[in-house]
């Protein structure tokens, strides 16, 4: 039977509510939230690189959409490489609006390809950009709910 379950780790944050998962299914989750939690800033960023959407979007130019060109898909993992290595290049212990200015300069460049390729973003991206920023964002040592009135960092400025 499922339960309902908090995972707080060992620094004391929520790290995820499991829902319906059987005791032993939520406790192997819960021994991997604890290897993430040890890894270093540099490593839980890289790690974020996994749940890239771009090879899903790839895909969709093999079934017709045209707009996700591989060009256009390496743009925009191009952006969020660079966001990812400048937070690393930062440090874990960079000032908030240090860490903030970086994402801002990735949300606009999104906006900017999202401008010059018709139909880049669409509903369905525009939910993968979302969580993949607030992934970014908790790996950064950010709260997502902190911004945009807790729609996380990416509705500060986003237009897609």
């Amino acid at each position: 039977m499922g339960q309902l379950f908090f995972i707080i780790s060992p620094r004391g944050k929520v790290q995820l509510l499991l829902l319906s998962l059987p005791e032993d299914d939520a406790f192997r989750v819960y021994l991997s939230l604890l290897e993430v939690e040890h890894m270093a800033y540099k490593e839980q960023l890289e790690a974020i690189k996994n749940y890239y959407p771009f090879e899903n979007w790839r895909d969709s130019y093999d079934d017709g959409l045209e707009q996700y060109t591989p060009e256009n898909c390496n743009k925009a993992q191009d952006i969020f490489d660079t966001l990812i290595a400048s937070l690393i290049e930062l440090g874990e212990d960079a000032e908030e609006n240090n860490k903030v200015e970086l994402f801002k300069t990735a949300i606009l460049s999104l906006n900017e390809l999202n401008e010059e390729v018709e139909d880049l973003i669409e509903t369905g991206e525009r939910e993968d950009l979302c969580e993949l920023i607030d992934r970014i964002t908790v790996a950064a040592g950010l709260n997502p709910a902190n911004y945009a009135d807790g729609a996380g960092v990416a509705d500060e400025w986003r237009e897609w």
